[in-house]
């Protein structure tokens, strides 16, 4: 099985977990990284867990991700699962109401978070000839007004609606898309939220399980969704959260 993990920043990251979780079960790994400045905190993760192929992804450059798909094609010929676990949005939008983001800003969120997902899979579709599995992430922000998360809960929103638009058009190809929404992590992404450890603290006394979700667990749904078990699941929204987002 080969797989292309996106999204890697550090230690840290849910990608890295996704990445740990594949390669326990045997799966061949592509893992980029975003810039020459991220790449000394990737490359040697990847190198751990003996990644065959590592290279630059600037999802904003399309040269880069042509090149990567391209190298995958050489390598490997196909490719049976995808993750795309990236996010951004400038700070001042960020941290500011919904209505007052700005255009570019809300262009660049939207573009980066969620286009680039739809880019990626147009690349990703010829090589996923029988069969494939591609997984974004996702949080409970797209479903719920949470107050912290501002204008990435529209654009995580038009993420999960590609997810099931993607799953429709690519479901005669055997190729599924899914989003797994997991809950608050201590990532690099979510340290630019205004109140993460108020996320947090909610979520321990919301969540029914009252534990916070790890990277390896987000990793092992992402394994799961990747299997022939889960050969029947598309277009879906998966909440790896302790079942915060169950409660009242």
């Amino acid at each position: 099985m080969k797989a292309l993990i996106v999204g890697v920043a550090n230690e840290h990251s849910l990608a890295w977990g996704c990445a740990k979780a594949l390669r326990a079960r045997g799966v061949d790994l592509a893992i980029t990284y975003q810039n020459a400045k991220a790449e000394p905190h990737v490359r040697p993760l990847a190198e751990e867990i003996g990644a065959e192929i590592i290279m630059p992804l600037d999802v904003g450059r399309p040269e880069e991700m042509s090149a990567l798909f391209g190298a995958i094609k050489q390598r490997w010929g196909r490719l049976d699962f995808m993750l795309h676990a990236i996010a951004f949005a400038p700070k001042a939008d960020l941290h500011g109401r919904v209505v007052d983001c700005s255009p570019e800003g809300f262009s660049m969120a939207m573009d980066i978070s969620c286009h680039s997902l739809i880019r990626m899979v147009r690349h990703a579709e010829p090589l996923m000839e029988d069969s494939g599995s591609v997984v974004t992430l996702s949080y409970l922000g797209a479903e719920r007004a949470v107050s912290s998360y501002g204008m990435m809960g529209p654009v995580k929103a038009a993420l999960e609606s590609s997810v099931r638009y993607l799953a429709s058009e690519l479901g005669e190809k055997g190729i599924r898309v899914n989003a797994l929404s997991a809950g608050p992590v201590r990532t690099r992404a979510a340290s630019g939220l205004v109140d993460l450890d108020g996320l947090i603290e909610d979520t321990l006394a919301g969540a029914p399980i009252k534990q916070l979700v790890t990277i390896d667990q987000v990793g092992a749904m992402a394994a799961f969704l990747m299997s022939p078990e889960a050969r029947y699941v598309t277009g879906q929204t998966i909440y790896v959260d302790g079942g915060y987002s169950i409660a009242a």
